[in-house]
């Protein structure tokens, strides 16, 4: 059985749920995810030596004699029990059933600074009015509805009907630009709607403005979209095809382990688990865990800021518009299908091996969400640990797989002896699937690497050299 490493690992555990539940979209889990943690580090900073906090700074530091561990541990319950409760507002019951079984009084709201619970409250107070006006659009008052968008976002492409391969007659491939996405309809015929493409307007944590690595070295130069370099797209789209055709059981898992759809952690939430192992293997105390979890979370966060504006930007063509596009009229060898094999199928009804309604995620697909989130998780896991020593497991349970039955077969192991082997599985199992380019990967990468190095700098500055008690 794994030791409990600390209460800011068990508080993330709750988090996930949450996320489960949700199913907010993956930039807003990471700001969820990054807000829950600020006020879980902010709390313990208020107990430390000289870590500032990330909001409050010092200015609810305690003195000496209340720097102990059972105050820093109510501290942190109550920090993140005000700041789940606002961004998972319909866990209201789950969040008190948690406080409650932690040994906490939920109901305890005191925001006297000089108690453990006050200070927890001050803080949640604190970090939430921090972000009450940070452009994510949370409360639905720059737009009807939820983190709605508010700027007019009108996809270029009109919306394309669903299509298997089995069909003996598809509707007719309506594309009016074939190097920007397309919004599809999913096999219920519900239409997708572009989640957040507002996001390049919310207020990171430490990069200077969404578009900080626009002129990234490397990133200019791997533009999957751009109508001017017609033979990389169309070697982007020859090489999808060709991950369907080499589409085996062993790569199926890899796509169905890494899809983070709804019901899932989505990708910020999936790092957040890899968290807790490190947590556990490394036997972390509660200062080290408040450092962690924090700074991953919020590079996180950061990364799908940069991505998400470099989606809005291009409107990076998805694979199934592509590949459709220019396989059109042509017979492709290629995956035939939930429950079919590789087989000869008309290239304008190819599809991707995908989880869940969608054929491909409600987004444009330049730069790699999967990929840039990853990246600046493991950037991040990297520099706080020291090593790119990673050295985990999961058993997968026999017919885990969504698409279809079988996948896999019998419980099989994944495993990943260094963080960056699992960011390489991540890129890959989005190009196994044909969610995404060649190249969406690898900028997606590039930009979560330089967000995570960039957010780093950021937090050494608010650790202040301070003990990891």
């Amino acid at each position: 059985m794994a030791v409990r490493a600390s209460v800011v690992s068990d508080w993330n555990k709750v988090a996930l749920a949450e996320v489960r539940l949700a199913k907010q979209g993956p930039p807003i889990v990471a700001r969820s995810l990054a807000i829950a943690h600020t006020c879980m580090y902010d709390a313990w900073a208020s107990y430390s030596d000289k870590a500032l906090g990330a909001v409050v700074g010092d200015t609810m530091r305690r003195p000496g004699g209340q720097r102990n561990a059972a105050n820093r541990q109510e501290a942190i319950s109550h920090a993140a029990y005000g700041c789940l409760r606002n961004v998972f507002p319909a866990g209201e019951s789950r969040l008190r059933t948690a406080m409650t079984a932690m040994g906490y009084n939920p109901d305890n709201l005191s925001t006297d600074p000089t108690t453990a619970a006050g200070l927890g409250n001050s803080v949640a107070l604190a970090v939430i009015a921090s972000r009450r006006h940070d452009g994510s659009n949370q409360y639905g008052d720059l737009a009807p509805g939820a983190y709605k968008d508010y700027t007019g976002y009108v996809a270029q492409n009109g919306p394309m009907p669903y299509c298997s391969p089995q069909w003996l007659v598809c509707p007719p491939l309506v594309i009016n630009d074939e190097y920007k996405w397309q919004p599809l309809y999913n096999d219920l015929g519900v239409l997708q709607t572009f989640i957040a493409p507002h996001w390049e307007r919310v207020q990171p944590f430490a990069l200077t403005a969404a578009n900080q690595f626009d002129e990234l070295q490397g990133l200019k130069s791997l533009p999957a979209i751009q109508r001017d370099n017609p033979a990389r797209y169309k070697a982007n789209v020859d090489l999808i095809v060709k991950y369907s055709q080499e589409l085996t059981p062993e790569r199926k898992l890899i796509v169905e382990y890494w899809a983070d759809g709804p019901a899932s952690e989505f990708p910020p939430g999936h790092w957040g688990l890899f968290a807790q192992f490190v947590s556990e293997r490394d036997k972390h105390s509660m200062g080290k865990d408040a450092k962690m979890f924090f700074a991953m979370h919020n590079a996180s966060f950061d990364a799908g800021i940069a991505a998400w504006h470099l989606k809005r930007k291009f409107e990076g063509v998805r694979p199934i518009t592509a590949v459709r596009f220019f396989k059109q009229g042509q017979s492709i060898t290629a995956w035939g299908g939930p429950g079919r094999p590789v087989e000869a199928i008309q290239g304008e009804k190819w599809i991707a091996y995908n989880p869940g309604s969608n054929p491909t995620p409600a987004f444009p697909g330049y730069v790699s969400g999967h990929s840039a989130f990853s990246s600046a998780s493991a950037t991040m896991l990297q520099l706080i640990t020291g090593s790119d020593r990673f050295d985990y497991q999961v058993t997968i349970p026999a017919n885990f797989g969504r698409v279809e039955p079988g996948i896999p077969a019998v419980p099989t192991v994944i495993a990943y002896k260094k963080f960056s082997d699992a960011v390489y599985d991540a890129g890959m199992s989005r190009l196994y699937g044909g969610i995404h380019f060649k190249d969406d990967n690898t900028a997606g990468q590039l930009v979560g690497t330089a967000v995570g190095q960039w957010v780093y700098a950021k937090v050494k500055t608010l650790f202040n050299d301070s003990a990891d008690d």
